[in-house]
Formats: structure tokens, sequence, C-alpha cells
């Protein structure tokens, strides 16, 4: 389904029903390689919401810089579109830094969000990152090949990697990320692209790393899944089932 958005023709679909949940992909992603499986297993208790962002999968690019604040601007208007008032969360990557700027900017539309492989500054990124992106392999990427087979215009692949190469990420504050009240799940790989030490400074940031045997849990859970790179993540369906549907749904 499309609806017309702040000048695109998002994309987006709707699966299932319940509370709604909604889906935000990575980039240079959509949603089959960002959450696959986990869509229609959502589906069996939930109203999920899958979105692609402009550029990206079947929403065609239009004449303006990518950016967090836009692509979250865009997805509050879709929730407006649909009349939804109060949705989750859940972002992959990319995805996720736009479902922390919603939880930033406008905490009351979200009950709870599930954050995986997010960083609230360049610190947060492995130090290796750039350098494998500097050194692309000349084969078609997974991402790539989804792109070809989705997108509108398969031949926009160059200028949609140009736009995320200019992307400018927020840098947030440890002060900012102190102050979030919305329950939060953060999820990484072992082997991410995010380090271990920035998920959990966040967690701790978020009251998390208590003594849980003398002291109330925090609202904030963290996870980490063992032997997965940051691409692996999407493909962690079984042990991301026992984890989310636990904290979306308690109390």
């Amino acid at each position: 389904m499309y609806a017309d958005i702040n000048g695109l023709k998002l994309y987006y679909e709707v699966h299932g029903a319940g509370r709604p949940v909604v889906l935000l992909h990575g980039a240079m992603s959509a949603i089959p390689s960002s959450f696959g499986p986990l869509v229609d297993a959502l589906a069996d208790t939930r109203q999920v919401i899958a979105v692609e962002q402009q550029g990206h999968g079947r929403t065609a690019d239009i004449d303006r810089p990518l950016s967090v604040a836009q692509m979250a601007d865009d997805t509050l208007a879709l929730l407006a579109h649909l009349g939804i008032e109060q949705a989750d969360l859940i972002g992959y990557s990319l995805g996720a830094g736009v479902a922390l700027d919603i939880v930033i900017r406008h905490p009351g539309v979200v009950g709870k969000a599930v954050l995986e492989s997010v960083t609230f500054d360049v610190t947060g990124l492995h130090p290796g990152l750039l350098e494998a992106m500097a050194d692309p392999s000349p084969a078609r990427s997974p991402f790539e090949q989804e792109y070809l087979a989705l997108a509108p215009d398969p031949g926009h692949w160059p200028q949609l990697v140009a736009k995320l190469q200019a992307m400018q990420f927020p840098e947030i504050t440890a002060e900012t990320v102190s102050a979030i009240q919305t329950p939060l799940l953060l999820v990484i790989g072992d082997a991410d692209i995010v380090v271990p030490e920035h998920t959990v400074a966040m967690f701790r940031l978020l009251g998390g790393g208590v003594l849980g045997d003398v002291a109330p849990l925090p609202a904030t859970q963290l996870a980490v899944l063992p032997g997965t790179s940051h691409t692996g993540v999407p493909g962690r369906t079984n042990m991301l089932m026992t984890m989310i549907p636990p904290f979306l749904d308690a109390g």
C-alpha cells in the first residue's frame, strides 16, 4: 500500500491485528532484509505496520536530502494518516535511530521501543567500520540485489548510496538519553558495528545495571545476541521472538 506523505508515495504494509507495532528498516535495506520472518511472527498477536522510507525499497526517492529527523516525521505522518495515536516501535540500524528520534521528540506517540544496533553518538560505532566501507566488495551486496528487485527505479541505487553517505547523523547527549522515560529494549550482535561498551553505557544511562535481586528492575532491557554480526541480527528471528513479545507485552 502507498500513502501520500510529505511529498512521498510512502510504501507500507499492514499485517495481523492487535496493538500496533511499527517496523523501521536499516540503511540501504527494506522490509524483507531488515525483518524477514519477524513480520509474520509478530503478526500472530499484533498489528504490524512495516514502512519503507524515502528512496528505500518500494518508496521512490524525491528531491530532498535524507535525514533521521525527516524519516521520523514521515513515520509520524503515516501513523496520523492511519489514525494511530500510539504504537510500539521496532527499529533496526538506521531505523533504530529513527525510532530513537521519535522517542526523544514525540514520546507520547510511543508505548515501548525495541532498538536493534543503535548508537546515540558516533563513538558507538566500531572503529573498523569506515575502513570496511572504503573498500567495498565488487560483488553486489544483498541490499543492492533487494533494491534492484523492489525499487520503482532500480537505476537509482548509486544516488541512494550517495545520499546516505552525505547524511548527517544526530549527536545525542548523555543527558538527553538519561531523560528518556519510554521503556526500551536495546539489542546488538556481539560482532555488531556498534561496540558493546557503547550499548552498555546507554543501558546504564537508562537506569540499567542495577543489582536486580535487591533493587527494582529497570524499564529498559539489554540483549546481546551471541555469534551475530550487524547484518546477522535480522536473521535471528527465533532469538528475537523470545525477547521482543515478552518485553512489549509486559505491563
